[in-house]
């Protein structure tokens, strides 16, 4: 069953960025190392769905999250939940191009559509309680690294879909913060075990460096958790 895990993992993993091998190796080889009694780790991934707050016309944007974690026991069913999503996407679409400064460009996308995508990585440290072992909540701050940032801009001619990508993370403070909070259910009762959830960040931080700009990130997400290394796992006092 340990090697089906790592297996199924591995092949999850690298489905989504061969920039993430470093990591995956990583929790593969320590990862029996990592857990203990009182320290689970392993895998986290699923769906995002981000909007940016404050900006009139935006639609969510829907990404795929891929990250590690850790909870650690702090008392009975109380822990500390923390970990790195490290391929995290947020931003927003729907929005109308803006003018380039090039009339033959601004006269093909006029009338097209505006993406905003932001890759960030993620630090959540929140306090992660479980009911009967099965169902939990977890709430606290979350911390975020700005990577890159690009607006994408979309329309459709005669002659097809064209999509053009503009390199913006100048535009963007580095640094992100806010809340994050939300509910899963663990498979098992035992104290590791795959679990399912939903989290939502509210961003409190404006982001933009765009003068008279607000921009605030938000997400939903939707993932699953992976325990690696659960040799010696035992139930919940």
């Amino acid at each position: 069953m340990k090697n089906l895990i790592k297996t199924f993992v591995l092949s999850f993993l690298l489905l989504f960025s061969v920039t993430l091998k470093a990591q995956v190796l990583i929790s593969l080889v320590f990862g029996e190392a990592l857990n203990t009694p009182k320290i689970e780790f392993g895998m986290i991934g699923g769906l995002n769905r981000s909007y940016l707050n404050d900006i009139s016309g935006s639609e969510g944007l829907n990404h795929f999250n891929l990250g590690f974690y850790f909870h650690v026991n702090v008392k009975n069913n109380s822990f500390i939940s923390t970990g790195v999503l490290v391929k995290s996407n947020v931003g927003a679409t729907g929005m109308p191009v803006y003018s380039l400064g090039n009339a033959d460009f601004d006269s093909i996308y006029k009338g097209g559509t505006l993406t905003k995508k932001i890759s960030c990585f993620y630090v959540p440290i929140m306090y992660h309680h479980r009911f009967n072992n099965r169902w939990y909540i977890e709430a606290g701050p979350q911390a975020g690294l700005r990577t890159k940032a690009v607006d994408i801009f979309e329309t459709s001619t005669l002659d097809g879909d064209l999509s053009y990508t503009k390199d913006v993370k100048d535009q963007y403070t580095r640094l992100d913060f806010g809340l994050v909070g939300g509910a899963g259910y663990k498979f098992k009762k035992q104290l590791k075990s795959m679990a399912i959830g939903v989290n939502y960040y509210y961003g409190l931080v404006n982001v933009s460096l765009t003068p008279d700009v607000t921009m605030k990130n938000s997400s939903l997400n939707f993932y699953l958790k992976i325990p690696i290394g659960l040799g010696g796992d035992s139930a919940t006092e």
